[in-house]
This record gives C-alpha cells, structure tokens and sequence, in this order.
C-alpha cells in the first residue's frame, strides 16, 4: 500500500498556508539530531570447568575471531576473569550470548555471557 501524501500542507497551528498579501508563506524545515544506538559488549566470564579450546572454539564459530585473537580473548577471561567478545547493537548482543549459552549447554559446559552496554 502506498502512502498517500496529505491534501492540505502541513501548517503550524495558528498560521494559514498563505501570508495576508497573497504570497505563499516558505516554513523552514527543522533538522532532527539522532543520537546514535545505545552499544552493548558481549562480555563472556571464567570458570574452572569450561574447557580453553571450547572457548576458543565459541569466539572463532560466533565471533568471527581469528584462532590467534579467539587465544587472546580466552587467556584474558582465563586471567582476569572477565573478557570483551565484541561490541554489537542490543539485538546482536543479546543473540550473541544466548548462541553462547546454548552452545555451551549443549556441550555441558557451565561457559557464562552477558550484554551490558558500553559507557
């Protein structure tokens, strides 16, 4: 279905389309400033049962990591506990970890992600 455009312009309330003299009156368009999407970080953390390869494994199949970055990211969860997978749209982050926590379940590891968004 198209859109159909309205029959009369478009007026603020108060001023009629037409200036007292007859002339058309000119409204000046207002640009709208968008704030860009809020981010999220997938951010994936350590355990002591989750084997390091099935981590490796998980950021190279649903973060397209290289086997040399998904070694990086898995030896800072290992180390600090804690590591950054990517950096998505809400929508993306939050498909993001449940690919994770479902591969996860499924191989019986107890791997954990969350999304929370980027400051």
């Amino acid at each position: 279905m198209a859109t159909q455009l309205p029959k009369t312009p478009l007026v603020p309330p108060g001023q009629s389309p037409v200036s007292d003299d007859g002339e058309a009156v000119v409204l000046e368009r207002r640009r709208q400033r968008l704030q860009p999407p809020q981010m999220y970080q997938v951010v994936m953390l350590n355990d002591d049962f989750t084997p390091m390869e099935f981590v490796i494994v998980v950021l190279q199949e649903f973060f397209g990591k290289d086997r040399e970055t998904a070694t990086q990211i898995m030896l800072k969860i290992h180390l600090d506990g804690r590591g950054v997978c990517g950096v998505y749209s809400r929508d993306v982050a939050a498909s993001k970890v449940e690919q994770v926590l479902q591969a996860a379940q499924k191989a019986g590891h107890p791997l954990q992600a969350l999304a929370e968004p980027v400051e």
